[in-house]
């Protein structure tokens, strides 16, 4: 099959395009400019081109006869790739329905990871573990890790993991062998307007799923399960050597997942959670007392803080709220989050997919509720900021940065700042000597 991918460089199609490229597929695509991820796939192969008026497109379609345009729901109805797509009357395709398609051309098994907190790092996970028991597998991840690429296909595989998303009901494009929940918690206000209709949307998901793993505290506001959910207890947690209350549970999920399916021991399996890398943006460290995440719920606040203190009595919280419209939905939830932070700094709402008659609400307005707004600093992504973070660093504590937004593209900005200030000065030094 030929496969176009508008926006090949994205984080969510660029892994796609490997992963189709490797099962077999014609790839080819664009992007508005070149990236590390566009030079990556012009290294695999993979022809990419910066031409997004539809002229690449058409030359393309020209060479061999296009079969699906596969774009982000983030591209404009009137992209003129898009445009030049319907145009030529080619098959129109989100991610989601690719890989399903792939998956069912391959005759793979879906173990789909999903639930509102915490499916990256558990789909991570589980992808670790398959590889430490030298099982062969396909996958798709949301983030970077350091043992892995975050899409990849293996022709030996007989199973395919995916961080299956509920944002634009894309998880209910699955059927899958089994499913892990790791959490509910009411989210996604743009695709879900109430909690009842995101409730709806898993129901229908957990029936979807030939076999379900979740939590028991999770069947909020009375979510139906069907007879195949299996329903853990808060007491079968098993405490595994690993930080953060949340991932200790994550993994338990894993264990029961992996019994289910019978593959491996137990023990192997539970010895290779234990030593577990992490992924990029999860709870990751980018510096001496300085960790990102990408966390941007009440919930994920909570249990990441919790993880933090577990290593420092001293925590500092830089938190980016992200996306407008999801605030007026959580701001009570700003409650007793951050107890844990012994001082916070709170920075104005990263906008995306926004609602224009929603008033933007402030800093002041979230953080009103906090049990300990006491200690909290509005604040800048500027200098002033990253003083306050290098004296808290300095001094010893843990600052942890969370956010979906620009945060982390920030800090490490001021890491290579900071290197490359450091760097110059040793030089000066060295040629004065």
């Amino acid at each position: 099959m030929n496969i176009y991918f508008s926006g090949i460089g994205g984080v969510g199609l660029g892994p796609l395009a490997e992963i189709a490229h490797d099962a077999g597929h014609i790839v080819h695509g664009s992007d508005m400019q070149e990236s590390l991820t566009t030079r990556e796939l012009q290294e695999r192969g993979i022809p990419v081109s910066t031409d997004q008026t539809g002229d690449y497109l058409m030359y393309c379609h020209r060479q061999q006869s296009i079969d699906w345009f596969v774009y982000t729901a983030g591209l404009p109805s009137d992209h003129p790739e898009l445009l030049k797509a319907r145009e030529l009357g080619l098959h129109l395709a989100k991610r989601d329905e690719l890989i399903n398609y792939i998956i069912g051309e391959k005759g793979l098994k879906l173990i789909a990871i999903a639930g509102t907190h915490g499916k990256t790092t558990t789909t991570a996970m589980m992808v670790w573990v398959f590889r430490q028991l030298n099982i062969p597998v396909s996958f798709s991840i949301g983030a970077t890790t350091s043992f892995a690429p975050s899409g990849y296909f293996d022709p030996n595989s007989r199973y395919f993991v995916y961080e299956c998303d509920e944002f634009d009901y894309n998880f209910l494009h699955f059927e899958p062998d089994i499913s892990i929940i790791t959490s509910l918690d009411y989210d996604h206000p743009d695709t879900y307007p109430t909690e009842s209709d995101y409730r709806a949307a898993f129901e229908r998901f957990l029936t979807q799923s030939k076999q379900t793993v979740m939590w028991l505290r999770d069947t909020f506001s009375g979510l139906k399960t069907p007879k195949s959910t299996w329903l853990l207890k808060d007491s079968e947690v098993i405490p595994l050597q690993l930080a953060g209350a949340h991932n200790r549970a994550n993994a338990t999920l894993i264990v029961k997942a992996f019994e289910y399916l019978k593959l491996g021991q137990q023990h192997a399996v539970l010895t290779a959670l234990s030593s577990f890398p992490g992924t990029s943006r999860r709870f990751e460290k980018l510096a001496d007392n300085l960790y990102s995440d990408y966390g941007h719920h009440p919930v994920e606040i909570a249990a990441t803080l919790q993880m933090a203190r577990e290593i420092s009595d001293h925590v500092v919280l830089v938190y980016q709220p992200h996306q407008n419209v999801r605030q007026h939905e959580i701001r009570d939830q700003y409650d007793s989050c951050m107890e844990l932070a012994e001082e916070i700094y709170w920075l104005p709402t990263y906008l995306t997919r926004e609602d224009p008659r929603l008033l933007i609400l402030t800093p002041q307005e979230l953080a009103n509720n906090l049990t300990n707004r006491n200690t909290v600093h509005y604040a800048e992504l500027n200098d002033e900021l990253w003083r306050h973070i290098e004296m808290a660093r300095h001094n010893g504590k843990l600052v942890l940065c969370m956010g979906a937004g620009t945060i982390d593209g920030w800090l490490r900005e001021q890491l290579a700042k900071a290197a490359s200030t450091t760097e110059s000065s040793d030089n000066t030094n060295t040629s004065t000597i």
